[in-house]
């Protein structure tokens, strides 16, 4: 469940994200099938609305990267912290094991911003079972030879960082599941 970053934008599909992690899980020898429920444009308001129509095809795990389009809107980080805490707790009270991938606030809304933002993410990181990643985007973002002309989304170079990046917490999560 997330953004544009999730849902591949400015990429061919075969390019995106939820494609190529399905891709790293079946060459992994993994039994798990990826469901894309990443909308572009969508902010932690906009997916915690849609949660249930996400839900509807019974995720034995997620992976929630969201935060990006709140950063960019300044949308008060108290608000973005209740509304990805409440899909956690939707997803725990489900028993659904999650991989929460965190974001970096944009630059331009100040440090004061930036660490209020950042401080939604480390208090999440907290929550007990939960799978935590610091930053969707580390290691591709303000690499320009692996973003798009954008500056923001990766290329397919970057997804593919992304992806490998994240592989042994999927495998975790993946294991998670398999135990509930």
């Amino acid at each position: 469940m997330g953004d544009s970053l999730t849902a591949g934008y400015g990429l061919p599909h075969e390019q995106g994200f939820t494609t190529i992690l399905q891709q790293a899980i079946d060459k992994a020898g993994l039994d798990a099938q990826v469901l894309d429920a990443g909308v572009s444009g969508d902010t932690s308001t906009g997916a915690l609305a849609r949660l249930d129509w996400a839900l509807g095809d019974n995720p034995d795990a997620a992976i929630v990267e969201l935060g990006g389009n709140d950063g960019l809107r300044g949308q008060p980080p108290a608000q973005m912290e209740h509304n990805i805490a409440a899909i956690l707790d939707h997803l725990q009270a489900r028993h659904i094991p999650v991989l929460l991938s965190g974001m970096v606030a944009p630059p331009n809304m100040g440090a004061e911003y930036g660490h209020a933002f950042a401080a939604v993410f480390e208090h999440l990181s907290h929550r007990p079972g939960l799978l935590y990643d610091p930053f969707f985007l580390q290691g591709v973002a303000t690499h320009e030879d692996l973003e798009q002309a954008d500056h923001i989304h990766p290329d397919a170079a970057g997804v593919r960082i992304i992806v490998a990046r994240l592989m042994p917490q999927v495998r975790a999560l993946i294991a998670e599941a398999r135990r509930k």
